[in-house]
């Protein structure tokens, strides 16, 4: 059974940044994608980002390219997000996903999700 749990959430200003963290346990080799999706206030959930396991490519919304970056540690069962030049409308509840492909922006296409980590950017 794969366990998937976000930390690292918080509030910070306009302009700063925030890094989370999420656990991805008890995989399979099938899956190979570790995605970051964010849902705000009254919003649908949005894919943000996402990154292989085995190769390490990745794949952004265009409204965080050059902001954010994803990265991975396989030791450790991790998936990491640091976002920087954070905005108000980066705020929202920060979700991480497990999934089969990297380059999929679905959310149907994530199986496993966590139970997700808040960010606040104040203005």
């Amino acid at each position: 059974q794969i366990h998937v749990a976000e930390s690292g959430g918080g509030l910070v200003q306009a302009g700063g940044s925030l890094r989370l963290s999420c656990v991805i346990a008890g995989r399979t080799y099938s899956s190979d994608a570790g995605a970051w999706f964010r849902q705000a206030p009254g919003k649908e959930r949005e894919f943000i980002g996402s990154i292989s396991r085995s190769s390490g490519s990745t794949k952004y919304a265009d409204s965080v390219k050059g902001r954010f970056t994803i990265t991975r540690d396989n030791a450790a069962d991790m998936v990491y997000i640091q976002m920087n030049s954070l905005k108000p409308e980066n705020t929202g509840v920060y979700y991480c996903a497990d999934g089969r492909r990297w380059f999929e922006t679905a959310e149907s296409s994530y199986v496993d999700w966590g139970q997700g980590t808040q960010g606040t950017v104040s203005s």
